[in-house]
C-alpha cells in the first residue's frame, strides 16, 4: 500500500499546500485507492498524478468544514464526465448525504456511476475478506471522525523449492496448499500444507485521523498502527490556539503515537501560518520521540515495504 498526499493544508489553501485529502492506494490488493477528506481542488491535485478517477472506490470524510468536502461535487462530476461506471461509497457524518444530494441536484450534475452514501456512527463501517475500516469520534469543534483501515492476515508465504522437491505441480494444488489445504498427488503421496508454507503474515494497519483535539479516542485509533496520520495544525508555540479551535500541535500528535504504541507517525493538517523553512523547526520539537516522524507535504507519498516507509516526492 501507499499513502499519497494530494492535499496538507488547514482551512484554506496556500502557494505551498492545498486544502486537506489524502489518498490510500491499494492497487496492488484490490486495484483501487481510497481516499480520505476531499478539500477544494482536489481534482486538480489529482491532474498532477498518475490516479484515474475511476478507481476511486471509497471516500471517507472525517467532518463537514469546507476545507474537507469542498472538492466533492467537482470530483464526483469528473468521475462521471471521465466515463467512470465503476460503483463509489462514500462514508462520513450525518447531513454529508442531504449536502452532497443537494448540491448535485441544484447544480444539474448528474453521475451515470452507482454512488452510495453512507452516514456513519461509531463502530466497524465496512468489512470484507481483506480490510476492516473502524470509525470513531474524535474531539473539535464540530463530529469529526477518524478512522483505522485493518488489512487482515495475509497467506502464507508458500516455498516453492519445497513443493518442487516433493513434486507437486505448478497450478492449483499450489493454490490450494497455500491455502491451508493439504493435498493428494497422482501417486497417492500427500503432501500438508504445514511442509511447504511458512506463518501467516500480518497485515497493516494504517489510521487516519481527522481535526481533533488531543484524546482518547485517537490513541484507542492509533493502537499498534504501523502508520497514523495525524493533524498536527500548530506548534508548541501556538498550542493555545489549537485548544481554543479544538486542534492538535505536533507534540500532541506524537503523544498520541507514543502512547498508542503506533511505529511511524505522518504528521498534515498544517495551519497556513507556517512556511516551508518552519518546518525543521517543528521537527526539532518532536526529536525525542523513538519513531520516525514525517511531516507530509504535497504530493509526496510514503510507500509501506518491509514494515518501514520509504518517502518520495512525485
Amino acid at each position: 500500500m501507499q499513502l499519497l498526499f494530494l492535499g496538507t493544508g488547514a482551512g484554506m489553501p496556500s502557494k505551498q499546500r492545498n486544502t486537506t485529502s489524502t489518498v490510500l492506494k491499494l492497487l496492488e490488493e484490490r486495484g483501487s485507492f481510497w481516499m480520505f477528506d476531499c478539500g477544494e481542488a482536489t481534482q486538480h491535485q489529482i491532474l498532477h498524478t498518475t490516479l484515474k478517477p475511476r478507481k476511486l472506490e471509497k471516500l471517507f470524510i472525517t467532518h463537514l468544514h469546507g476545507d474537507h468536502i469542498y472538492g466533492l461535487p467537482g470530483l464526483l462530476g469528473s468521475r462521471s464526465f471521465l466515463g467512470g461506471l465503476e460503483p463509489l461509497t462514500i462514508y462520513g457524518p450525518t447531513g454529508l448525504k442531504n449536502w452532497i444530494e443537494v448540491t448535485l441536484a441544484i447544480s444539474k450534475t448528474h453521475v451515470k456511476y452507482p454512488l452510495s452514501i453512507i452516514e456513519i456512527e461509531e463502530g466497524i463501517i465496512f468489512e470484507d475478506e481483506q480490510f476492516i475500516v473502524e470509525a470513531k469520534l474524535l474531539e473539535h469543534v464540530m463530529p469529526c471522525f477518524g478512522y483505522t483501515v485493518k488489512q487482515k492476515a495475509l497467506a502464507p508465504e508458500l516455498f516453492i523449492e519445497k513443493t518442487d522437491a516433493l513434486g507437486v505441480p505448478r497450478g492449483p494444488l499450489l493454490k490450494q496448499l497455500k491455502e491451508g489445504q493439504d493435498v493428494v498427488l497422482p501417486d497417492g503421496i500427500v503432501v500438508k500444507s504445514e511442509e511447504v508454507t511458512g506463518e501467516p503474515r500480518e497485515g497493516f494497519k494504517v489510521t487516519i485521523l481527522g481535526d481533533t483535539k488531543y484524546c482518547e479516542n485517537s490513541i484507542w485509533l492509533s493502537k499498534d498502527a504501523d502508520v497514523v496520520v495525524h493533524e498536527g495544525t500548530f506548534d508548541i508555540d501556538t498550542a493555545e490556539l489549537a485548544r481554543l479551535y479544538g486542534h492538535s500541535t505536533i507534540v500532541d500528535a506524537a503523544e498520541v503515537c507514543q502512547k498508542a504504541n503506533a511505529k511511524h507517525l505522518i504528521v498534515n493538517h498544517i495551519s497556513a501560518r507556517f512556511l516551508s523553512s518552519d518546518l525543521n523547526k517543528m521537527l526539532t520539537q518532536v526529536e525525542k520521540y523513538s519513531f520516525p516522524i514525517y511531516i507530509a507535504e504535497d504530493f509526496t507519498e510514503y510507500n509501506w515495504v518491509n514494515d518501514s516507509l520509504i518517502k518520495y516526492k512525485l
